[in-house]
């Protein structure tokens, strides 16, 4: 989480690049239909908020959202957006520590960050995820699908399952990302003692799934 913490941190200010990639225009656009209904009047925590790309989405129909990371330099990027008529704070966050973020919430949400998570990790991300939240919360994950072409190759993959990306800056530096693609399956079974009732939308270059925990 260190290097990935890193490679965010120097990527802030390319990271809004990738939504400009012109074979995933339609995917997106669909989402920008798809995702504001699931917020609409709700109060949403949003996990690894970024550059606020996906918050000015949310921010169209929620009541209120509380956008938390853990790089102060995308949150700057973040709240030089304009927004729409949702009440909009930032807060510093540990996504592993959401126990530490004041407020009350009816909704997660958690933009490309599932597939930075290490299996192994994922139960704890996710039971404290559930009991940051509490029962009867709605969860929101939206992530990428594995294309070739458009995602970077990927560069290894362990005996735990993770793949991992090669990916260089526009400075030079170059990193190996931690980047899983899990399947509607994988993330089924994935929440499965902790939420009920999974929605799967399954777009070429994205996913969006949608549950309730209990």
């Amino acid at each position: 989480m260190t290097e990935l913490a890193e490679y965010y941190r120097e990527r802030a200010a390319e990271y809004d690049a990738v939504y400009a990639k012109p074979e995933r225009q339609q995917d997106l656009a669909r989402l920008h239909e798809l995702v504001p209904p699931l917020v609409a009047g709700r109060r949403v925590l949003e996990i690894a908020a970024g550059t606020g790309y996906w918050t000015r989405v949310l921010s169209g129909s929620a009541a209120a959202i509380t956008a938390t990371d853990l790089n102060a330099e995308t949150l700057d990027l973040a709240r030089a957006r304009e927004y729409g008529g949702g009440a909009v704070t930032f807060r510093l966050a540990d996504a592993y520590a959401l126990d530490h973020v004041p407020g009350e919430f009816d909704t997660a949400f958690a933009g490309f960050f599932w597939s930075h998570v290490l299996r192994a990790d994922l139960p704890r991300f996710v039971a404290g995820l559930s009991a940051r939240m509490g029962p009867g919360a709605r969860l929101i994950v939206l992530d990428n699908t594995y294309v070739p072409g458009s995602n970077h190759p990927i560069s290894r993959t362990t005996e735990a399952g993770d793949t991992y990306q090669r990916r260089t800056l526009n400075n030079g530096r170059s990193f190996e990302i931690l980047k899983n693609f899990p399947d509607r399956r994988q993330f089924t079974a994935d929440v499965a003692g902790v939420a009920a009732d999974v929605r799967w939308t399954q777009l070429r270059y994205y996913w969006l799934a949608a549950c309730v925990l209990r």
